[in-house]
């Protein structure tokens, strides 16, 4: 029996890079079956990216285009992809070419051999040095403050079983990080070397300062670490007072204090206040993401789908 593949990829400033993304993803999944679908997500970008979609989908009618009402983010375009997809194994990359199509049948290969999870790992990274090394900051970052330990080397690639898709798409928690929760939901999972692209076109939209954002807003939604580490903070300010008041009072009576410190008072205000300012805005984010929570609202808007009911079949 033929596998029926959904190919789901973010679209975010990419008018020009369209073109050759499906024309490669067309090559590559037709030597694997003629049963797939390719769901394209327009995430409310500023260039053509939408007109060409409206295009490609005239001429392929196995592409499925979806236009967001605004920008979302890539994650909740990747949540709008999948939750569309069809298809008994997804896959799911990004449309800037350096997740590189050709690699989606050495993916599905390894799937064959009993895994419901097939990663991406990325052998040499064609990315400038500041990518790397943000990159690199960025996992470091969220697997301390997450406990959970991120590869670097693996993102949002790969092929999934629609089995592992389905438990993705039960979780609707407003934070959304494809890679942290498709790893989450378990099934027998594995990795597999591939070859990375330079970008294709244009510059990645993700600098330091989104990095840094979204390492904070994964690590509060999937850990409660921050507030073990504000405990442990308080315990050691609380521990060194102490320390520091039994060592005043010996020296008091031993006759080695002659004048108290303002200085000293001063410090220890402002530095107190800095850490309990500290403390609550660490609980102001927590209780934020609970807001956000509680609201209920929908993860994302559609403003257009074409060839919403072609599909594999």
């Amino acid at each position: 029996m033929k596998p029926r593949i959904s190919v789901v990829s973010p679209v975010y400033k990419a008018e020009k890079i369209l073109p050759e993304l499906v024309k490669r993803i067309n090559a590559a999944v037709s030597k694997i079956t003629d049963s797939f679908e390719i769901i394209l997500v327009e995430d409310g970008g500023p260039d053509n990216s939408w007109q060409v979609l409206q295009q490609l989908c005239t001429v392929h009618k196995h592409i499925k285009a979806i236009k967001l009402s605004r920008n979302f983010g890539q994650h909740y375009a990747i949540t709008a992809g999948i939750d569309h997809a069809k298809g008994d194994w997804v896959v799911v990359m990004d449309c800037d070419l350096q997740d590189q199509p050709e690699e989606i049948e050495k993916l599905y290969s390894e799937a064959l051999k009993g895994y419901d999870l097939v990663f991406a790992r990325r052998a040499n990274r064609r990315d400038t040095f500041f990518k790397k090394f943000t990159s690199r900051m960025f996992y470091k970052m969220f697997s301390y403050l997450s406990g959970m330990e991120q590869d670097g080397s693996i993102s949002n690639f790969g092929i999934y079983s629609s089995k592992a898709i389905k438990a993705v798409n039960s979780m609707r928690e407003p934070m959304r990080a494809f890679s942290p929760m498709i790893r989450w939901v378990g099934f027998s999972k594995t990795a597999v070397d591939v070859e990375h692209a330079s970008r294709y076109e244009g510059t990645s939209s993700y600098n330091w300062s989104r990095l840094i954002e979204l390492a904070i807003d994964i690590s509060l939604a999937y850990s409660d670490k921050p507030l073990r580490l504000t405990v442990k903070l308080g315990f050691m300010m609380a521990f060194l007072a102490a320390a520091c008041s039994i060592v005043m009072v010996i020296l008091y009576f031993a006759g080695q204090v002659k004048e108290t410190g303002y200085t000293s008072l001063i410090f220890s205000i402002w530095f107190l206040s800095g850490l309990i300012i500290f403390t609550l805005g660490i609980l102001g984010l927590y209780v934020g993401k609970i807001f956000d929570g509680i609201k209920g609202r929908p993860l994302y808007f559609i403003d257009t789908i074409i060839n919403e009911h072609n599909g594999v079949d």
